[in-house]
């Protein structure tokens, strides 16, 4: 009796264990996922973005690339999913689809200033870059100093920007400032509005306009309407931390192990500081000789798998695409290629395609002597270094930099290794000797800025082209569309 007793007792116990089990199991599975559960259920990670030059574009394989693209794609990889970019042309738009469930995106990725007004809408991660905001101007008129200088004068700003909040702000202290908000248009286009004098003034990021500055020669900045403001990821209001969590792990680590740094190198290190007389001189160089070699470049580029961009970048800095163009060295020609070395590529080096050719030969059997270790964009960059200075100055400056607890394989720290060369204490140690070790450096950061301007310039004029095309197409009843001729309607 008593051992029926105890086992009553047990099947008891048992029996509630596993009630309280099958209630645990019940209330988990009835649990909905968080966000990055279902991120990784779908595959997929979806961020709203801008596209342009400081977020994400496509290369000229046609491949997404851009500042903002490469942190996305990396923390995509963290997760293990897919990155899906959805493109947002308005500020204002992109908050709104940033709060609606049915848009399935996760959060904001548009080199978004962090201000209090933002603040009330979204929850950011932590900041990646700083910007300043800054008044822009046409050069020839007269330069504003200070905000009352805007007064009575027309200030152009982005629609949904940062911009906007800060001259709503900056009214209640000065009534008189007048401003205009533009929908659908992005920095360069703003830019482009006070170059062409349609406002008197715009108001821009300072990298934005960094990077667009040779495109438009006839601005400059004013002044800098605020001081540093930080820039970051933007998330929804949500009691779901799962995503938000990770990634702010991810950008504080992105921020401490170099891949941030890593990547303003790679998408902004080319930015120089081009003054206005230089700026004007590349665009009306642009127009004026360009044309004439382009055709030549591009057949070239082809030929041996370079961008004809980078050919002509580095012609310009050469030459100025001056095919007589002498040197008080002695080295002539669009290429500007020594006696030697044109005798050893048997070119002419007076002949525009030869020297071309001969160029482009030279640049990459340069390429080729680095070790394979040696990744690009760092590969192409060392090369152009090379032919600056020369492979064995290079050679000596990656010595310098590996001695000196560096990496000899990128191209950030052989960059500040070689000014050096121009010290006795350390070319002395070299194989080599002195070398006008800061030359290359300048040479090579001017080449990367007038390619990034040489690739923006055809961008734009893709667009103008495809724009004046949907202009003349014409949309049938069946959604299919046809070509106009000339301007007239097409025979149906």
């Amino acid at each position: 009796m008593m051992m029926t007793s105890r086992l009553l007792r047990y099947v008891r116990r048992l029996l509630k264990g596993l009630a309280l089990f099958c209630c645990t199991a019940l209330l988990v599975a009835s649990k909905a996922p968080d966000t990055l559960e279902r991120i990784r259920a779908s595959g997929e990670l979806v961020v709203l973005s801008q596209n342009g030059p400081t977020t994400y574009y496509e290369d000229a394989s046609g491949n997404p690339t851009g500042f903002e693209h490469g942190m996305l794609h990396a923390f995509a990889v963290e997760i293990g999913v897919k990155l899906v970019i959805r493109d947002v042309h308005d500020l204002d738009e992109l908050f709104e689809r940033l709060h609606d469930p049915a848009e399935g995106a996760q959060f904001a990725a548009a080199g978004l200033t962090v201000t209090p007004q933002r603040r009330e809408q979204a929850r950011f991660s932590p900041s990646y870059f700083e910007i300043r905001q800054q008044i822009i101007y046409r050069v020839g008129e007269a330069r504003p100093r200070k905000i009352s200088d805007l007064a009575d004068k027309t200030v152009a700003v982005i629609a949904g920007s940062a911009h906007a909040e800060e001259l709503n702000k900056l009214s209640k202290r000065y009534p008189e400032l007048d401003w205009e908000t533009i929908s659908d248009v992005d920095t360069m286009e703003l830019v482009e509005m006070v170059q062409q004098g349609k406002y008197n003034y715009a108001v821009v990021d300072s990298n934005a306009y960094a990077v667009h500055r040779g495109l438009y020669p006839n601005t400059a900045v004013a002044f800098n309407l605020t001081q540093f403001q930080p820039v970051a990821w933007a998330f929804p209001k949500s009691n779901d931390d799962s995503l938000y969590h990770l990634a702010r792990l991810f950008m504080l680590r992105a921020n401490t192990n170099g891949m941030v740094a890593q990547l303003r190198e790679e998408f902004f290190g080319h930015v120089s500081g081009l003054n206005v007389g230089g700026a004007q001189a590349f665009a009306r160089r642009s127009r004026e000789r360009l044309p004439q070699w382009q055709g030549t470049m591009q057949k070239v580029a082809d030929q041996y798998q370079l961008d004809w961009r980078l050919l002509a970048a580095l012609s310009y800095q050469e030459s100025y695409w001056n095919p007589r163009a002498r040197s008080r060295t002695g080295v002539r020609g669009l290429m500007m290629l020594t006696m030697d070395t044109a005798k050893e590529l048997e070119v002419n080096r007076l002949n525009p395609a030869e020297s071309i050719e001969g160029g482009a030969r030279y640049i990459v059997q340069i390429r080729n002597k680095l070790p394979e270790r040696i990744r690009e964009p760092d590969r192409t960059w060392m090369a152009l270094a090379a032919y600056n200075v020369g492979y064995g100055h290079l050679e000596d400056a990656r010595v310098l930099t590996e001695r000196m607890g560096g990496n000899p394989d990128r191209w950030p720290d052989v960059r500040d290794h070689l000014p050096l060369l121009a010290k006795r204490q350390y070319y002395k140690t070299t194989r080599h000797g002195y070398a006008r070790g800061w030359e290359p450096v300048t040479y090579v950061q001017n080449i990367r800025h007038y390619q990034a301007l040489l690739n923006w310039s055809s961008r734009i004029e893709e667009q103008r082209l495809a724009a004046a095309g949907d202009e003349n197409r014409t949309v049938l009843a069946d959604g299919s569309a046809i070509e106009a001729e000339s301007g007239t309607a097409p025979a149906l």
